[in-house]
């Protein structure tokens, strides 16, 4: 969250399922409007869903970006905000979905690990994948080294994809995403 806004993207709130949420004060101290909806207030997930679109609505936002938002969201609430919720994952998706990126990839042994920046699909860590940025697999890595390696990349990726959507330069064509222009949507780093 904190690199979207250092790259200047316009952004109308930052909304939280937890009000200790470092992003609410980073958001709050340049003056972005802020919001909770705390999900343990609800009885079900499809309640908190109802409740957190209607905090979102309230900003009119062309773009949902989730940024550290670590829940599962309902078919509903992605079909509400279908084309234009986006997320980013530390993985080359389709490889790794779900949790413990890092030390899955590790566990594997693969070469190249990374991020992908995608739009949202009911089904987790799926949808159509706009940008993925990889970084080499060294020896001698840790879940922890790697995941900095990753974070690094997705500082830049994140806020690269969100611009082109806010410019108008994605098409989605069924399952895939085509960035227009002479952007590149695979970045790729060989930095250890």
């Amino acid at each position: 969250m904190l690199a979207i806004l250092e790259a200047g993207i316009p952004v109308s709130a930052v909304i939280s399922n937890k009000a200790d949420a470092a992003g609410l004060a980073l958001a709050a101290r340049r003056g972005v409007a802020t919001g909770v909806v705390e999900h343990r207030c609800f009885a079900t997930r499809a309640s908190f869903d109802a409740a957190l679109a209607a905090e979102i609505d309230r900003h009119l936002p062309r773009l949902v970006a989730l940024a550290g938002f670590m829940r599962v969201l309902t078919p509903g609430f992605v079909a509400r905000y279908a084309g234009r919720l986006v997320n980013i994952h530390p993985s080359l998706l389709p490889e790794f979905p779900g949790l413990d990126t890092h030390a899955r990839a590790l566990a594997a042994g693969i070469k190249r690990h990374g991020c992908t920046v995608h739009f949202v699909a009911a089904e987790l860590d799926h949808g159509p994948i706009i940008a993925q940025a990889s970084v080499p697999v060294l020896p001698g890595d840790t879940a922890d080294t790697l995941a900095a390696r990753v974070l690094q990349q997705e500082h830049q990726l994140y806020p690269r994809a969100i611009r082109w959507f806010l410019d108008g330069e994605l098409v989605i064509e069924g399952n895939k995403v085509r960035v227009k222009g002479n952007h590149a949507q695979m970045v790729v780093s060989d930095r250890a």
